[in-house]
């Protein structure tokens, strides 16, 4: 009998070519899957809500795990004997049983990215920030962060994808803000959807903004779609600082808050 189960997972990204599976290479859905057919026994069918990266991490992916065994394990038991079986660096948060039709990408309303930059050297966390050494000026970088928001051109700020040749650069952001947590600089974004390295290209152009290198009528060009003068893809933001935050579902509560929890933050004492 088919069944269909909802995972969250959370994953540090450092180790692996992406979320995404691909021939010849580590990456995260490949683990899953790995120790997913050998507790069932059976062929699985994975997919998650939003495509990472190499080094990039989450923090609560969702993931759907559909298979047909001979014997259906409970949520809980699946849980614990996926954890046992998966490496240190990737967690199964909650599995929670799903109708059948249930897909973690297409039924997904909105994607939340965090990307944490560091204004101090940390000795515990460099593979989870970026580690800015010169001073930004935050309160530009925040008044650029909440412009953000609304219907914009993301030309400037995407890279060819492959996937997705002719798609379009029309993105609707729902929420877009820069944080400031001491040392840390948190830039958070959500979206339906996002183009490919749209996330670390708005951080990367983000941080120009804190150095004074663009201006916020430059800032508003490059929303436009005007990039004369610009190198964006020279500004993109390295892997290490970006997490899948969260994913939101119709009747489920706004995706950001799940990041806010006490034990999902990066610490710097």
């Amino acid at each position: 009998m088919r069944k269909t189960w909802k995972l969250t997972v959370e994953y540090d990204g450092t180790r692996y070519s992406g979320s995404q599976e691909q021939m010849n290479a580590r990456t995260v859905l490949g683990e899953l899957r790995k120790a997913a057919e050998d507790l069932l026994h059976a062929p699985a069918e994975m997919q998650g809500a939003g495509r990472t990266d190499a080094g990039v991490h989450a923090l609560a992916q969702v993931v759907h795990l559909k298979a047909s065994p001979r014997s259906a394990p409970h949520p809980q038991k699946l849980l614990r004997e996926l954890n046992e079986k998966l490496p240190a660096d990737i967690a199964v948060l909650e599995v929670v049983e799903a109708p059948n039709s249930f897909h973690a990408r297409h039924d997904a309303i909105a994607r939340a990215y965090v990307y944490r930059i560091s204004q101090r050297k940390t000795a515990f966390h460099k593979k989870f920030v970026w580690w800015v050494k010169q001073p930004l000026d935050a309160v530009a970088m925040r008044e650029a962060a909440a412009l953000v928001a609304g219907r914009h051109d993301f030309t400037c700020f995407r890279a060819p994808d492959p996937t997705k040749p002719g798609g379009s650069p029309i993105v609707v952001v729902n929420s877009s803000e820069l944080v400031v947590d001491g040392p840390l600089l948190n830039y958070r974004i959500e979206a339906s959807h996002f183009l490919w390295r749209m996330v670390r290209r708005l951080t990367g152009a983000l941080v120009r903004v804190g150095l004074g290198e663009v201006s916020l009528a430059g800032w508003r060009r490059l929303l436009e779609g005007d990039a004369q003068g610009f190198d964006i893809a020279a500004w993109t933001a390295p892997s290490s600082g970006l997490f899948l935050e969260s994913v939101t579902y119709r009747g489920t509560a706004p995706g950001p808050e799940a990041g806010r929890q006490p034990h999902r933050r990066v610490h710097h004492g």
